[in-house]
């Protein structure tokens, strides 16, 4: 036996709530000051794991797990929920870009969980384990000793250490013997389960490929696939839990729908228009204006070289910020990022040159280095092992048709100086 202590004052902020619900959040800690102290929990234990399913929002897309603890003897009903941050972590926003992002367990009334995904529509399915009264006792215990003042703090990685995983591993920890996945039919990438997921968002699609290099590209094992919330559940469905013995028992005893999936009408997000201006439509736009702009430096004999100007500057920002990212950050994947030969910061060191060139109507030796580098990445796209999007191309497209202007034009109209 031991003792299960829960304080309010540490239910501050966590994951799902967004900053518009601070009301709601307030009444959670209204209904929570009483400190629950020293209440102990009896042998009869129930664990289950909590699965959500995904939201609208951005942080929403790939849902949430979290494990639910019910003492039906003490009447106890608590959540164990891995994904904890508190805003107001000192430079939480730079610790988040860099990948040192620290979250947090913390055990609080199941009741307080549930309202959160009721309000917003997603559904909770909980698949109760078949766990022995030892096995479950020691669980439980593991998962008091985590969220300790001392310990509740982890080191955050969306794709290979977050609630999910957290809750498998704390699961697989108290069992004795070990569990044994049913293997999956199909190994997919990184890449390819985030695109599942995002179908619906596209931009957030675009800035997750942007990001992401070749190393979320590799095929995934079937424990790595583990990281996504509703992945973990199908896996748990079919698990079996062998003991020191090699006899062998469900891991889930019996799967409840909590709460319902509300499905939200499409049209409550009209009216934003990157609904309406998708990547595609962006791609179709930067072609046109690419193409007409070239048809009318033709017509002038002239080079709008303002226009070289918006993009080396864009281009030069973006490469900053990839750039940066594949150096600094801790994120997994990003330091594989194949698309640093296209976004750099070198357009932003080169920048005066190419305006004095072309306000003196001189050939540039710039234009010739990036139309070399674009042209290989271009060609090549298709044998680097990475899965770019449709907009990368594009853009690789429009930065390759400012140097093929720039050439044929003083071929055809300039003389060289």
């Amino acid at each position: 036996m031991f003792s299960l202590s829960l304080r309010a004052d540490y239910i501050y902020v966590y994951r799902e709530v967004e900053l518009r619900k601070w009301f709601f959040v307030v009444w959670m800690l209204l209904f929570t000051c009483c400190r629950v102290v020293a209440q102990q929990l009896s042998d009869s234990l129930r664990v289950g794991l909590l699965t959500c399913s995904p939201g609208d929002e951005v942080y929403q897309l790939y849902g949430h797990t979290a494990l639910r603890v019910r003492d039906l003897r003490g009447n106890q009903d608590f959540v164990f929920n891995y994904g904890v941050f508190d805003f107001n972590t000192p430079h939480f926003t730079w610790r988040f870009v860099l990948g040192k992002c620290d979250y947090e367990v913390m055990a609080y009334p199941f009741d307080l969980f549930l309202e959160e995904y009721r309000r917003r529509g997603s559904s909770v399915v909980e698949q109760t384990l078949a766990l022995t009264d030892e096995e479950a006792q020691r669980l439980v215990r593991n998962l008091a000793v985590n969220a300790l003042p001392e310990n509740k703090t982890y080191r955050y990685n969306f794709l290979l250490n977050n609630c999910t995983t957290k809750a498998r591993d704390m699961v697989e920890q108290a069992i004795d013997g070990h569990v044994v996945y049913a293997e999956s039919e199909e190994h997919p990438t990184y890449r390819q389960l985030l695109h599942r997921y995002t179908q619906r968002h596209p931009w957030a699609e675009e800035g997750n490929d942007l990001l992401l290099g070749a190393a979320c590209d590799t095929v995934l094992s079937d424990r790595a696939m583990q990281f996504l919330p509703e992945l973990l559940m199908g896996y748990f469905a079919e698990a079996q839990i062998y003991d020191t013995l090699e006899n062998r028992r469900p891991l889930v005893a019996e799967t409840t729908e909590l709460l319902p999936l509300v499905e939200r009408p499409l049209a409550a997000a009209q009216g934003d228009v990157w609904d309406t201006l998708t990547p595609g439509y962006v791609s179709c736009l930067a072609i046109l204006v690419t193409l007409a702009i070239m048809l009318v430096e033709f017509k002038l004999r002239r080079m709008l070289w303002g226009v070289d100007i918006v993009l080396m500057v864009l281009q030069g920002l973006a490469g900053l910020l990839l750039c940066f990212m594949f150096l600094f950050s801790q994120h997994p994947t990003m330091d594989s990022n194949w698309q640093v030969w296209l976004l750099n910061p070198l357009p932003l060191v080169c920048l005066p040159w190419v305006v004095r060139c072309a306000i003196k109507r001189k050939k540039c030796l710039y234009h010739y280095v990036n139309l070399f580098v674009l042209a290989l990445f271009v060609v090549f796209m298709l044998w680097i092992p990475q899965q770019f999007s449709a907009l990368t191309l594009t853009l690789a497209l429009v930065l390759l048709a400012r140097p093929i202007s720039y050439l044929v034009h003083y071929s055809l109209y300039s003389k060289s100086r």
